[in-house]
């Protein structure tokens, strides 16, 4: 009888320790939870604040970065409103900041103070930054690159990876990110116009800090297979490439 007893005891006291430490855990991830999508949630509102102070006037650089802003706060809004996880706000975060990296690149775009600094986007790490001006023809058509906005750079890029390979974050002549994402013919396209911007074989490539790490992991897929040699290698083994 007392062993039954003492059995029933220890047993009470397993389920009792069992949901302490479940309801401790549930209490952390609600507060994880909670963190998360607060953190996502001020980022957001503080885009909203640039977007309705912000106006690009007749800069073509400007309007498109603040286009871009809208367009990843538009974005941000739709990913919290279905954000249940951890996960889900921290994309939702990162949208909102790809955000508020498009209006600093407007500000600067207007002459005016880019404000404080924001916390690096997760997509661009390792990418760096375009330090100094690129031009190379590619198919015929004229690119151009480099670290300021101007006439025929107009298009802002906050830096990541396009099929794999890291981009650097600077202005652009044409959003050529957009092509390398799309599919058939324009991902050739576009993925030729960023080995020819952004090749080694231009010697000092301007890049911020952290770029070459980023590329020697892109490199096998570019610089070796199918487009290092094999089929595209013979295409274009000659003329502009």
């Amino acid at each position: 009888m007392k062993v039954f007893l003492l059995l029933f005891l220890i047993l009470i006291l397993v389920v009792a320790v069992a949901v302490v430490a479940r309801r401790g855990t549930a209490a952390r991830e609600q507060r994880q939870l909670d963190d998360a999508r607060a953190e996502a949630q001020r980022w957001y509102e503080r885009l909203g604040g640039q977007l309705m102070n912000l106006h690009g006037g007749d800069d073509p650089a400007a309007r498109q970065a603040l286009a871009d802003a809208g367009e990843r706060y538009n974005a941000a809004g739709g990913q919290l409103q279905q954000a249940r996880s951890v996960r889900q706000f921290e994309l939702a975060r990162e949208s909102a900041l790809e955000g508020l990296a498009y209006a600093r690149a407007a500000r600067l775009a207007m002459g005016l103070d880019p404000g404080p600094e924001l916390p690096p986007l997760a997509a661009a790490r390792g990418a760096g930054q375009l330090t100094q001006e690129r031009e190379v023809s590619v198919q015929g058509h004229r690119y151009r690159a480099g670290p300021r906005p101007g006439p025929e750079t107009p298009y802002y890029y906050p830096g990541g990876r396009v099929q794999g390979r890291p981009v650097p974050s600077g202005w652009y002549s044409t959003p050529v990110w957009g092509t390398a994402l799309g599919a058939g013919a324009g991902v050739l396209g576009g993925m030729l116009i960023f080995d020819a911007l952004l090749s080694p074989e231009f010697g000092d490539m301007g890049y911020g800090d952290g770029f070459q790490d980023a590329a020697g992991d892109a490199g096998g897929d570019f610089g070796g297979g199918d487009f290092g040699g094999g089929d595209f290698g013979g295409d274009f083994g000659g003329g502009d490439f």
